[in-house]
């Protein structure tokens, strides 16, 4: 009967969070099937942020350490400017001065070359949230790209021009792929940090469209209602606990892949948590 009951609510709310299934929220008597599912289901968007974020501030990144390590001033400046900026300043405290930027833009849009682009997508969550998190990770990550092609060993860079690679054939196939075996481990950390993060869209100034929030905002509804955090919050830490794992075995494959031709590739990636940022 319980069985059939909760097979029945993940039918109705397991793709709520995405405008699939029952609209209307449970009113009354929750049951752990219930929470359990519907925080589950604002997983999905916590996901979104993430993968979406890590993907794209990866390419960022990639390019701000290039550029803050370059003898050219005007691309260093700009680099150093940026990634001091977004590691200076609190997440919780760019997710506010967005949103107020964003929110000013006009309505109606912006004129471009004659053409009106609309700007009242970026005050929602799913894009103006997601524009934050991207720039933050990408700040975090580029210091992390760039102080492991500072310490690119110079015997490999020798080697590499004894071989006769120069430009970016030495970049592609020496340096690039030594910084990021040097870099990846603290970037695993970084990775698992944003993840966590992302818990941060939903006391954000950035709404959730028509219900449809994240885990965070599920677990808000049901504590609310029941006048009991200990049920849903500790479901939410259950869950993240659950993506951090399958988030530091994935990249735990990537760093064996990264070191599969040195000694010792076998060895495990450690997650070190940062109890201070």
């Amino acid at each position: 009967m319980i069985a059939n009951q909760c097979l029945h609510t993940l039918a109705d709310y397991g793709l709520r969070a995405i405008g699939i299934g029952e609209r209307a929220l449970p009113r009354g008597d929750f049951t752990l099937c219930q929470q359990v599912v519907l925080i589950g289901s604002g997983l999905i968007w916590n996901l979104y942020f993430a993968i979406t974020a890590l993907l794209i501030g990866f390419v960022l990144a990639n390019g701000l350490a290039l550029a803050k390590a370059s003898p050219a001033a005007w691309l260093r400046r700009p680099a150093e400017g940026f990634i001091f900026l977004f590691r200076g300043s609190p997440l919780f405290i760019q997710f506010f001065l967005a949103y107020e930027i964003l929110v000013r833009l006009p309505r109606a849009g912006i004129e471009v070359f004659g053409f009106t682009v609309a700007t009242s997508w970026l005050t929602k969550a799913w894009a103006g949230a997601l524009i934050v998190l991207m720039l933050n990770t990408a700040a975090y990550s580029a210091q992390i790209f760039h102080g492991a092609l500072m310490n690119v060993p110079k015997g490999e860079v020798e080697a590499a021009d004894a071989y006769g690679l120069t430009g970016w054939n030495r970049f592609r196939r020496v340096i690039w792929p030594t910084a990021m075996r040097l870099a990846w481990p603290a970037y695993t950390n970084e990775a698992i940090f944003l993840t966590h993060a992302t818990t941060l869209v939903f006391f954000s100034s950035f709404p959730a469209f028509q219900q449809k929030g994240d885990a965070l905002y599920y677990a808000s509804y049901f504590a609310d209602k029941t006048f009991n955090p200990f049920v849903a919050y500790p479901i939410v830490g259950a869950y993240f606990i659950l993506v951090t794992l399958a988030l530091t075995g994935v990249m735990g494959l990537i760093n064996r892949r990264l070191n599969r031709h040195l000694p010792g590739a076998r060895a495990r990636l450690r997650y070190r948590p940062q109890l201070i940022r």
